[in-house]
């Protein structure tokens, strides 16, 4: 599967003293810096030169937060992309920035995470990560990055005369079949008396939805420390299914839940 990121193309240069950043999510994340939430993707703003500690909070409570330093160059945009999964190993995303060489060539350094991923620099097979990629023409270059057990990576970004691009990129694990085929069964075996309990997210609510995907529509939202009717568990165990707001169903992620065994429930009561 390709994971297409076109339109993540680097700018041209910003006065001088200045940095740019560009941060993008495929679901709607807030964005923190050096500790300080500065708005939500998409995030496009100049600040200093240095290195940040950039942070991205999913708004949804089934996705993990993700966090890294990068450092931004005077005079050049870095453009950050995360796309968002269950976990971190089925999430992806790159960074990409630019960087001055001697020379008025255009070059392309790329790294991959996990490393030993074949590069593909238009339509042609040029190695493997950590791969330089020197004299290249000016212009939009096309870049497919590709491991096999990881999802496709393509990129697409402005070689520019003078200039190195850097492409830090990190692949998705693909699914496995039996995941796949088992994130829409559930088991029989839930006790009808069984409860769940709401835990702290990072977004103070946890989504609600109709399918136990994080690709399903959104039926409502629950609260920390609420506690709710446990109906059925997905096979994988990442999603429970709850009775909420006025007799209505939905999956929540069990990664911010805990059941609660019928001892707990009665010292409740």
């Amino acid at each position: 599967m390709l994971v297409g990121v076109g339109g993540f193309l680097l700018r041209s240069k910003l006065k001088p003293a200045q940095a740019g950043v560009l941060i993008e999510s495929n679901s709607q994340a807030g964005v923190f810096i050096d500790g300080e939430q500065v708005g939500t993707t998409p995030y496009d703003a100049v600040r200093k030169p240095g290195e940040i500690t950039l942070k991205l909070v999913p708004a949804s409570g089934s996705s993990i937060p993700w966090d890294t330093k990068i450092t931004l160059i005077e005079g050049i945009k870095t453009v950050v992309r995360r796309d968002f999964g269950e976990s971190d190993s089925l999430s992806s995303g790159e960074v990409l920035s630019f960087e001055k060489i001697t020379g008025e060539l255009a070059s392309m350094a790329i790294v991959s995470n996990p490393g030993s991923a074949q590069v593909m620099v238009d339509g042609e097979v040029r190695g493997y990560t950590p791969l330089p990629v020197d004299a290249l023409t000016e212009g939009y270059h096309k870049i497919l990055i590709s491991r096999s057990g990881y999802k496709d990576r393509e990129i697409s970004a402005k070689a520019i005369p003078g200039y190195k691009l850097t492409v830090f990129s990190t692949l998705a694990q693909e699914d496995s079949p039996s995941e796949a085929s088992q994130s829409a069964e559930t088991s029989d075996s839930t006790n009808s008396n069984s409860q769940v309990e709401i835990l702290d997210t990072p977004t103070g609510f946890l989504r609600v939805r109709k399918e136990p995907s994080t690709a399903a529509s959104e039926s409502g939202k629950v609260k920390p420390q609420e506690k709710y009717t446990l109906l059925e568990e997905s096979k994988d165990g990442k999603w429970y299914k709850i009775e909420f707001t006025d007799g209505e169903e939905g999956w929540i992620s069990s990664q911010y839940a805990k059941k609660l065994d019928s001892s707990s429930e009665e010292k409740d009561q």
